[in-house]
């Protein structure tokens, strides 16, 4: 396996101070934001795919410095009923595909989407009881009126240009568990994985390495970001896991992002890369910062440090002693 980081986190920096930070902490590969939630501090792809010149300078930058791109990154809402940012993140997503193509980097991260609860509405809509009734009839109708035909086209897109969609497991988006990312792949191709993010399956009550387990079995992990989650147990007694606070509200939050190891011990994230290696899995765990009681150095620092103890770098070996 190799280890990288979500460049996001370093967007104050020129784009080669960048890389030469990241390659000083001694890290194999960069995570590259080209729009929308991410933004392109680093990545604008209107440019690159506009210039060959700037296009070949970028990705000489990368190669020079022995770094790989594990992946583009767009998240964003395609869905959404706000039609303006709608057209921004398929506007985005596309070109982001085309320049992964280009580029010769093979998957493209973003999220799935979430459209509204009916044709004309006017937000997002995430049903997430079955009862009232009501509730599961705008889940049918989003997912075969809208998510499926959506997903079905920008698959195809990205299949025909030889590069995989990691859609991110986060709440508040139609595919969020090992189940909807199933769902979706199942109706639009292989072409559908995950971009597999432990810390928002454990607020959501999901075992990291079971859900490896099931998506691993069906060769749907596209790609993996390394981020943890801390749970308070009196919090959530007070709000429930879909607490709705701020971010900003640390001490009354039901839970909240932390860096690798600060959530969860490090068996738990050996157990985790274990799992990834055992299901095939032997491509990048990209880091992923974003705790708001460490800075951005030292949250990098240390989750570096810590993966380092337990990521396998080598080649398997045979089993010298069966």
């Amino acid at each position: 396996m190799k280890l990288g980081i979500f460049t996001v986190l370093f967007s104050k920096m020129k784009f080669e101070e960048m890389l030469d930070y990241v390659k000083a902490a001694g890290l194999d590969a960069v995570e590259i934001g080209t729009g929308c939630y991410p933004g392109n501090a680093h990545c604008n792809p209107d440019e690159l795919l506009e210039d060959d010149a700037k296009l070949k300078a970028f990705k000489k930058a990368v190669t020079n410095r022995g770094l790989i791109i594990s992946a583009l990154s767009c998240h964003g809402n395609p869905l959404t009923p706000d039609k303006k940012f709608a057209e921004e993140s398929h506007r985005t997503f596309l070109k982001t595909v085309e320049l992964a193509e280009k580029l010769e980097v093979p998957v493209v991260n973003t999220f799935s989407g979430t459209p509204g609860a009916y044709e004309g509405a006017k937000a997002p809509s995430w049903p997430v009881a079955p009862w009232p009734n009501e509730y599961r009839e705008i889940l049918k109708w989003q997912w075969e009126e809208k998510i499926i035909p959506y997903w079905k086209e920008a698959g195809k897109f990205a299949q025909e240009r030889g590069v995989k969609i990691g859609l991110e497991l986060h709440g508040g988006f139609s595919v969020h568990t090992p189940y909807t990312l199933l769902r979706l792949r199942e109706a639009v191709g292989e072409v559908i994985g995950a971009n597999l993010d432990p810390s928002h399956l454990w607020w959501q009550g999901i075992d990291p390495v079971a859900a490896i387990k099931i998506l691993g079995k069906q060769g749907a992990i596209h790609h993996f970001h390394a981020k943890d989650t801390a749970i308070d147990q009196d919090n959530v007694n007070m709000y429930g896991l879909t607490d709705m606070q701020s971010y900003e509200n640390m001490q009354t939050r039901a839970w909240q992002f932390r860096t690798v190891g600060f959530g969860h011990g490090l068996k738990e994230w050996a157990d985790i890369l274990s799992a990834l290696r055992l299901v095939g899995y032997d491509y990048v765990v990209s880091i992923e910062h974003e705790d708001a009681l460490l800075s951005i150095e030292e949250g990098f620092t240390k989750a570096v440090q810590n993966l380092k103890q337990v990521l396998p770098y080598e080649e398997l070996s045979e089993m010298w002693w069966v």
